[in-house]
């Protein structure tokens, strides 16, 4: 099929899987097919795009939009309903509330005249949030065509492989499809395939070629590289517009595009800010961390005391237990700076990582860098646990039965300056790598 050949690329081996699985329509295809692979590796595209150019009756369901047991059924039985009805005719709502509902509901459906003769089609995309659901539900979907006497095939789309869903009382086998991670020069083919009208095809190649030069080692998401190749592409072609370079001039676009690229190095798979920020941002040359809304990771916002409790982590892991008299004792005495710096310390302790603390000394550094007087409250103790379910904090356990948890701070120097600027606290002043 030329038509599908153009329109679905690198997918071939799958394809012709699928169209083999599928054969004619009058005949009874696989119960179960359960096709899996990364994020971004084309199931779900190919899936539809598969079913809707053979013109096969299929109804297409997500997972995570239908999460308890009768959405996910009522939603495929109307679905259904709809594409047995004929166009113009008033199709009535269906409830459906337990899977044998759900059996009968579906023979009655499928007696209707168009889909009579024919496979008919239920994809569950985001199929491995069928696990937190009953325990009969995905053993009842792999046997459907069984329970149901008609001539049905449930196609599971899921990220995660077989293994994770097989119920441990068994189950009837699906027949597993998996597809694999787009290789560079799959992505290079796909992404060149979007190249705008006005511009040659060996222009947006060689744009396609630079930028994923660039971005290959830390994203091979589809979704995510083309998001990437239209927002940048008019920085790209900005010297050709403006008549200052030839689309051959690979060497002066390059030099125009790199300190855009490295921006958008920042926010890969964040999606912080829309397009017309990302614009903005480029036009005035302005560093991505001052636009306001950009990194929503740097400028998270903490309870009012959590921002201090991490700042006294940072502090606790990066700064050596015996320094703390000096820097948050009033009356510490005269410490002489060449006896305060061992040889064996002269190492960094930023280049070391962070190192483990115990609560007690966490609580100390918090007293006294907190101007008003805190309360070892259990509003205190559940602000640490929320940051350590944040991953802010790391819990890294106990050295004996008798001493306490030990934490880490995990956060970077940046992170914990753009925290520490909110609070007005300047954290350097209290670093002893910094003295």
């Amino acid at each position: 099929m030329p038509h599908l050949e153009n329109t679905v690329l690198c997918r071939e081996s799958q394809v012709s899987t699928l169209q083999s699985l599928f054969g004619e329509r009058h005949h009874f295809s696989f119960p179960s097919i359960f096709i899996y692979g990364h994020t971004a590796s084309g199931k779900t595209y190919v899936t539809q795009t598969l079913l809707k150019t053979l013109e096969l009756p299929h109804v297409f369901v997500n997972c995570v939009e239908c999460f308890t047991l009768r959405l996910l059924l009522e939603q495929i039985l109307n679905k259904l309903n709809h594409l047995s009805s004929s166009e113009g005719e008033y199709s009535t709502q269906i409830t459906c509330e337990t899977f044998n509902d759900f059996v009968r509901l579906f023979k009655q459906i499928t007696k209707a005249e168009s889909l009579k003769d024919q496979t008919v089609y239920i994809v569950l995309d985001k199929a491995e949030y069928l696990r937190d659901m009953e325990a009969y539900l995905l053993p009842g979907f792999l046997r459907l065509q069984e329970l149901t006497d008609r001539n049905v095939t449930v196609i599971f789309l899921s990220e995660i492989v077989w293994e994770k869903f097989r119920p441990n009382t068994g189950c009837f086998e699906p027949f597993v499809l998996y597809f694999p991670d787009y290789s560079i020069g799959n992505l290079q083919k796909i992404l060149s395939h979007d190249h705008p009208p006005e511009y040659s095809a060996d222009f947006y190649a060689a744009y396609i070629n630079i930028l994923l030069g660039v971005f290959y080692t830390v994203c091979r998401d589809l979704k995510e590289l083309r998001h990437l190749a239209v927002l940048n592409f008019p920085k790209y072609c900005e010297p050709v517009v403006k008549g200052e370079a030839s689309e051959r001039d690979t060497r002066k676009l390059w030099r125009n595009i790199e300190p855009h690229l490295k921006k958008a190095m920042q926010t890969v798979y964040l999606r912080e800010i829309s397009s017309s920020q990302w614009e903005k941002l480029q036009k005035d040359d302005t560093d991505p961390g001052q636009l306001k809304g950009l990194s929503a990771y740097t400028h998270v916002e903490l309870p009012y005391y959590s921002k201090f409790i991490l700042i006294a982590a940072y502090l606790a892991s990066y700064n050596p237990a015996r320094t703390d008299k000096r820097f948050f004792l009033k009356h510490h005495g005269k410490i002489k700076k060449t006896n305060f710096l061992k040889k064996h310390e002269k190492t960094s302790n930023h280049l070391l990582g962070p190192k483990p603390f115990p609560l007690d000394r966490l609580l100390a550094i918090l007293y006294s860098i907190v101007d008003s007087r805190v309360a070892p409250t259990a509003n205190i103790f559940s602000q640490i646990t929320s940051l350590v379910t944040l991953q802010l904090l790391t819990l890294v356990g106990h050295d004996d039965q008798l001493d306490g948890p030990k934490y880490k701070c995990t956060v970077s120097l940046d992170f914990i300056r753009a925290i520490a600027r909110t609070v007005n606290f300047d954290i350097i002043k209290y670093l002893y790598d910094f003295l």
